[in-house]
């Protein structure tokens, strides 16, 4: 790891193309219900940060999940989160603003 290292941010493209590849994820926009009415990646489901404990309600904690937000801060938070509550596997993907791909409303 070299000095800045630190300073990269998750790459959201890279990141959804992962999502479509990984068979059985599960893709969390931790955005409030506003930002997400707004715009969102295809495919994902909204759970705000605030309210990330109700993952455990929605999705087994074996399989893989990916987050995104705006801008990677809350989403990097809501990872953390879940590999506390025990989820195996999550991937923080950063935010939707460097999104290029096509969203939803």
């Amino acid at each position: 790891m070299g000095f800045f290292d630190f300073l990269k941010t998750p790459d959201i493209n890279a990141g959804v193309a992962d999502f479509r590849d990984t068979e059985n994820a599960v893709l969390f926009d931790v955005r409030t219900k506003e930002e997400y009415d707004e715009g969102h990646v295809p495919d994902s489901i909204n759970l705000p940060v605030d309210e990330i404990v109700k993952a455990e309600k929605l999705v087994e904690k074996n399989r893989t999940v990916f987050t995104y937000c705006q801008s990677g801060a809350r989403s990097s938070r809501a990872a953390q989160a879940l590999k506390q509550m025990g989820f195996t596997d999550v991937r923080n993907i950063g935010g939707i603003m460097n999104y290029n791909g096509r969203t939803e409303r």
